[in-house]
């Protein structure tokens, strides 16, 4: 049975883990604050991207580019973006589920997967899943230059006919109760969708454009950048998403190390309470029998 040195040092380290997790949380509150400003500053920039590109379509009687060819798909690529560390919860858990959902669901189709994380690579490479590259240590501060190089190669397979279509899985940050598991097509591109804007924004959406350049050379240039916009804003909610995972989890784990301790204590109390009244029942039956 346990002694009450035993309890007090059981107690103790569950408190030094309580703190450890209490940290651990608030750091990660302050990293998804800074993580929601940049998704919200990087909106704006979407928005009027989309806007423009709808409007350059639409002056094109039959537009044509390689990432508006439709291919019968059977060769795809899937990008699973996934965080970089644990002690997040079921947020990496649950992309790798929809990965594993999509394999299953395209079986007998060449597959290759390009995963974004260091958790994504790992459990991919565990399941032995062909490669068409992967990104790690590029999603605890997501850089616009990383998105590129990634929207990069994703062209280039798609362009020279490597991969018939490009999917995407992640976690899209909605708030820090409910994140949204997300799996979208990313190429071929098949319609530009209006993103939901700001007021201040939705009333100057019908603003039309005077193009100096021929809309299809400015349909060219432009939607290379669209799929980088697209990779960058799918990186900034996943990064987003995984923070509030982690918050939470560390929240979580705060609480049940409270609750451990308290069990502990009860516990410790009730073995002391049971010892000091064996020693006074001892004593009394000494007495009584002395005399």
């Amino acid at each position: 049975m346990p002694t009450l040195l035993d309890f007090r040092h059981r107690i103790r380290s569950v408190k030094n883990t309580q703190q450890i997790t209490r940290a651990m949380k608030f750091v990660a509150a302050a990293r998804l604050r800074r993580a929601q400003e940049r998704a919200i500053a990087a909106r704006p920039y979407a928005h009027q991207m989309a806007r423009v590109l709808r409007s350059t379509i639409g002056r094109i009687e039959n537009p044509v580019h390689p990432l508006f060819e439709r291919r019968p798909e059977e060769k795809l690529l899937l990008i699973v973006v996934t965080g970089e560390r644990g002690l997040c919860g079921a947020f990496n858990a649950n992309v790798l589920r929809q990965a594993a959902e999509f394999y299953r669901e395209h079986e007998g189709k060449q597959i290759l997967a390009l995963p974004v994380g260091k958790k994504g690579r790992d459990a991919l490479r565990r399941q032995e899943r062909g490669f068409a590259g992967e990104y790690t240590n590029v999603l605890a501060r997501v850089e616009f230059e990383d998105a590129r190089r990634i929207a990069t190669q994703v062209i280039e397979l798609y362009t020279v006919k490597r991969v018939d279509a490009v999917y995407i899985v992640f976690s899209e940050f909605k708030n820090v109760l409910a994140p949204h598991l997300t799996l979208e097509k990313l190429l071929p591109i098949e319609a530009i969708e209006a993103e939901e804007m700001p007021a201040a924004e939705a009333a100057t959406a019908q603003v039309d454009y005077i193009y100096e350049q021929p809309a299809e050379y400015l349909l060219d240039r432009l939607l290379p950048r669209y799929v980088e916009a697209q990779v960058f804003r799918f990186m900034l909610e996943s990064s987003a998403a995984e923070h509030a995972a982690r918050m939470g989890a560390m929240e979580m784990a705060t609480k049940n190390a409270g609750d451990v301790i308290q069990q502990l204590t009860l516990y410790m109390n009730k073995v002391r309470q049971a010892a000091i009244t064996k020693e006074i029942i001892e004593v009394v039956s000494g007495a009584a029998s002395a005399s």
